[in-house]
């Protein structure tokens, strides 16, 4: 039996409010023993990479309100010469993925994916989300009264993004194609995590535990013995155990099998930066991934209840080896293990972050330290990936990751937004497509209603004397209207985290 150091009422449950997307997904070892810092897949030892360095919203709605208003009056006091031309709202009015910076073929997935061992950013980084994104350097709009952004940061990337909303508040390189790390297996979480019940029990076989990388961190699974998926799931989010990664990768057809779904996955994710070679995130020639990227998986995996259960649970209990006592009784014991999230578990010269509430540390080699936490204050919910910071110090990727939610929740409503996180394609499609609008399903069900211009009825309703003008006007208008409401929608429209789960010690 797994026991949870949490309060039983609030253990994987779907509270309060509705996730923001439908699912994209098919239906005793002491670390420091194992090498490595953090939660480290290989031996920690000198890097590769040397140096590193609201009111927009409201403004948009009460456009959209005064607009309306506008046409409507428009509409009933216009003469016919006003009514002929038809209507072409601006991307930013309409509120169209174009103005928001969505993919587009410029920025599609480069064909060779590698990870820059340069100390500067590339030239041609991609724009999914924002022209801005896809600039080197750091990218903020700060306004009256908005904090200035942390001194000392010295991550080569990171980001700091409304979790609901979308809205990207600061960048430093988002796309940025970097090694990733542990931070991948937010991605295998998110891809494999919906395909096993929980209580699913699995032997472990010695072939399960074939082809880990030298050095990769552990859980402690031992061959021969069984776990439940559960368990396995716990070791992948607490301990970041590359054990239990391949195990059930093997469960889930092979680790081929597992990355090919990985990288379909990131595709969906319109996460076009990451190029999976290993699940565990164990350093590997052409993985890479960017802090843009990790942010939007952990922002799909975070709408699952058990995904948001293992990644802000601090402490669990894990089977051990089974063993026979003196009497001759076979017997399991269970040890501990805890998060390596020092933000979600606190060490000895950082506390636990206010808030807090996952997700996935990393720390490699090649990687450096990385980390993307996600953490909620006042009903804001703010997401924060950070890559590889220059500076050595302990802890520090954690250290930049609390200055920038710090400057993230005193920022909120005071800067103008920088880009976006993007939809997956399933729900950006669906928001394309025609009576995907709730706003336009009015009326709808008569031929040549307000809320299409180009019916033929309303063009037929000209008469020899003119006076079908007025409906043409009145037409134009509500056809207008429509767009301005469904444009209304998509500005208004968020994404509501389901309410955090808090693993507390």
């Amino acid at each position: 039996m797994i026991q949870l150091h949490t309060p039983k009422a609030s253990r994987n449950q779907e509270t309060g409010r509705l996730s923001f997307m439908g699912s994209v997904s098919p239906a005793g070892v002491r670390f420091r023993d194992r090498g490595g810092e953090g939660d480290g897949t290989s031996r920690r030892v000198p890097g590769t990479f040397s140096v590193v360095p609201a009111p927009m919203m409201q403004t948009v709605r009460r456009c959209l309100l005064v607009t309306s208003a506008t046409l409507a009056s428009l509409a009933l006091t216009a003469p016919v010469s006003l009514a002929a031309p038809s209507p072409s709202p601006s991307p930013a009015a309409s509120g169209s993925p174009a103005a928001s910076g969505s993919p587009s073929a410029a920025a599609s997935k480069p064909a060779s994916p590698s990870a820059s061992s340069s100390v500067a950013p590339p030239a041609g980084m991609s724009s999914v989300g924002g022209t801005r994104l896809g600039q080197a350097g750091t990218q903020v709009a700060i306004a009256g009264g908005a904090p200035v952004l942390p001194k000392d940061l010295t991550a080569r990337s990171w980001i700091v993004a409304d979790a609901e909303s979308g809205d990207v508040l600061a960048a430093h390189n988002a796309h940025w194609r970097l090694p990733p790390a542990s931070t991948m297996k937010m991605l295998f979480a998110d891809t494999v995590l919906p395909r096993f019940p929980k209580a699913t029990v699995h032997k472990v076989a010695p072939t399960d535990l074939a082809g880990m990388g030298s050095g990769s961190s552990l859980v402690g699974i031992k061959e021969g013995e069984s776990y439940t998926v559960h368990d396995l799931w716990l070791g992948v989010f607490l301990r970041s155990g590359n054990d239990a990664v391949h195990v059930l990768s093997a469960m889930n057809g092979g680790v081929t099998e597992t990355v090919r779904q990985m990288n379909e996955h990131a595709e969906e994710l319109q996460a076009l930066d990451t190029h999976v070679v290993s699940p565990d995130g164990y350093d590997a020639p052409r993985q890479v991934s960017s802090a843009y990227d990790l942010t939007l998986f952990a922002r799909s995996g975070l709408q699952k209840a058990d995904f948001r259960e293992y990644c802000s649970t601090v402490t669990a209990k894990f089977p051990g080896e089974t063993k026979k006592n003196k009497k001759g009784k076979t017997t399991r014991g269970t040890f501990e293990i805890q998060n390596t999230n020092r933000l979600l578990s606190g060490d000895y010269d950082i506390s636990q972050y206010p808030g807090i509430a996952g997700v996935k540390n990393g720390n490699t080699t090649n990687a450096g330290a990385t980390f993307t936490g996600v953490a909620e204050r006042n009903g804001k919910v703010l997401l924060v990936t950070v890559m590889n910071p220059e500076k050595t110090d302990h802890n520090e990727v954690y250290k930049e990751t609390a200055a920038l939610l710090d400057w993230g929740f005193q920022a909120a409503g005071k800067v103008t937004p920088v880009g976006e996180l993007v939809a997956p394609k399933n729900t950006a499609q669906a928001s394309a497509q025609p009576g995907a609008n709730p706003s336009s399903s009015e009326g709808s069900g008569q031929a040549g209603g307000a809320g299409d211009v180009s019916a033929k009825p309303v063009a037929g309703a000209v008469t020899e004397d003119g006076s079908g003008g007025m409906w043409i006007a009145l037409a134009v208008a509500g056809g207008l209207l429509v767009l301005l409401a469904g444009g209304g929608y998509l500005v208004n429209r968020r994404w509501p985290l389901p309410d955090l789960v808090r693993r507390r010690r």
